[in-house]
């Protein structure tokens, strides 16, 4: 087996991935086939010497193998509706073999990898499974492979800190039908993907493709038989926290789906991310013990959210915002925004960075776009109001890391405001 990512110098660290190479004799062929793996594109195409390969491959499906000349690889993958390239490579392949281009990531980012499907099946009653990290926002990971009903308290990993970008090698274990669960490295708690049956067959060869969600921590998962069909597992879960902001020391308490959200809680408090099912939710919340009735949120799955619970005790109010919390796109990069939680009789607010704006004219109980800047050792934050001379929030000296992910939060009452700063990745 080998398996090749292109983009932006991902690097492998398993044993069993080498580059893709061996040197296919002039004139010979091989076959090969698109796996769209992406998150914006429903269908795409992939050329080969500019001859088209496979057209309006599908989300979580592959084209048919096509035979393609050795000496002559220069390959594209194109969105099918304008046939515009949006990634490409020139790879050395071996004659006589199978080759699985896989397309992941965002519009403006798609990550072309390689693999060759060319492992030898194991005997009868074993199974070999291949496991590959395409989801470099979420960080290393950790893959357990159990019982339906086992706990991850005592479970063995199957393969430990497979890094953005690559596998585990292939592992040799029995045949049959298993629970799958992914989680950050060396975080059992820290829970990405349950898929709660994947069948591995007998002397077969599989591979276990995961790919990034809106949100950036969750993942999702696709069974690639070797040689063979796609089964798509998408995660069925979405994060969501609670930050409390309203004025005057109220207390918040939120649930939602039957999982605490937001113990009683003096406000202003950030509340931590919790997974919990996607699509129509039961959401409860109380504002100093009373039941504050709110919208009821339908949430998308793998995406993360932050319900903001703003105003005042007499007249609570709710936003439900979407949060970013993938990794930046540039290297060294760093992205921030704010989220304005004061009273609606507030000012919109403006955040600096080293006397740049970063996010103007922000709303109270909205957020502002995400900003991408780079990483310093030191920068000066200010959020400025139009109320007031001097800042009312400032940070100096301020580290900022390298691919990571921040939010300023200011809360409360616009005479006293608190702001925070959260790291979210």
């Amino acid at each position: 087996m080998r398996f090749t990512p292109w983009a932006l110098g991902l690097s492998l660290c398993a044993t069993a991935l080498l580059t893709a190479c061996g040197g296919g004799s002039k004139s010979s062929t091989t076959q090969v086939r698109l796996l769209n793996a992406t998150q914006s594109y429903a269908q795409l195409d992939l050329t080969v010497n500019d001859k088209t390969v496979n057209s309006k491959v599908a989300y979580a499906t592959t084209g048919s193998y096509t035979g393609v000349d050795t000496s002559a690889t220069a390959s594209k993958v194109l969105t099918s509706d304008v046939g515009t390239s949006i990634a490409a490579t020139t790879p050395t392949l071996t004659a006589n073999s199978n080759y699985t281009y896989l397309a992941y990531g965002w519009a403006g980012s798609v990550r072309t990898s390689l693999l060759q499907e060319a492992e030898t099946a194991p005997d009868t009653g074993k199974a070999k499974l291949l496991v590959l990290n395409l989801a470099p926002d979420a960080g290393p990971l950790d893959i357990y492979v159990t019982n339906a009903t086992d706990t991850l308290d005592t479970a063995t990993t199957l393969a430990t800190n497979i890094a953005g970008g690559s596998g585990s090698g292939y592992n040799l274990i029995n045949s049959g039908t298993f629970r799958v669960r992914v989680t950050g490295y060396n975080k059992r708690t820290d829970l990405r993907l349950d898929i709660p049956a994947v069948t591995l067959a007998s002397a077969g060869v599989t591979t276990l493709i995961l790919t990034a969600t809106d949100g950036g921590l969750l993942v999702n998962g696709m069974q690639m038989e070797q040689k063979g069909a796609v089964t798509n597992f998408a995660n069925t879960q979405a994060r969501v926290r609670t930050v409390a902001a309203l004025a005057g020391g109220a207390s918040v308490a939120a649930t939602i789906n039957g999982s605490t959200l937001l113990p009683n809680s003096v406000a202003p408090t950030l509340g931590d991310y919790l997974a919990t099912s996607a699509g129509a939710s039961v959401l409860s919340v109380s504002v100093n013990g009373s039941p504050f009735p709110v919208a009821t949120p339908t949430l998308k799955a793998g995406a993360d959210y932050t319900l903001l619970v703003w105003g005042t005790a007499a007249a609570p109010q709710f936003s439900v915002i979407t949060d970013d919390n993938r990794l930046p796109t540039t290297s060294g990069g760093v992205k921030m925004r704010m989220i304005n939680g004061l009273t609606a009789a507030g000012p919109s607010l403006t955040l600096n960075l080293d006397f740049s704006a970063l996010a103007s004219n922000v709303a109270p109980g909205t957020s502002s776009a995400v900003a991408t800047v780079s990483s310093t050792s030191s920068s000066l934050l200010n959020v400025n109001a139009p109320t007031s001379v001097n800042p009312i929030y400032s940070v100096s000296a301020l580290p900022l890391a390298a691919n990571g992910v921040y939010t300023v939060f200011v809360l409360g009452d616009p005479a006293s405001p608190v702001g925070t700063l959260r790291k979210e990745r």
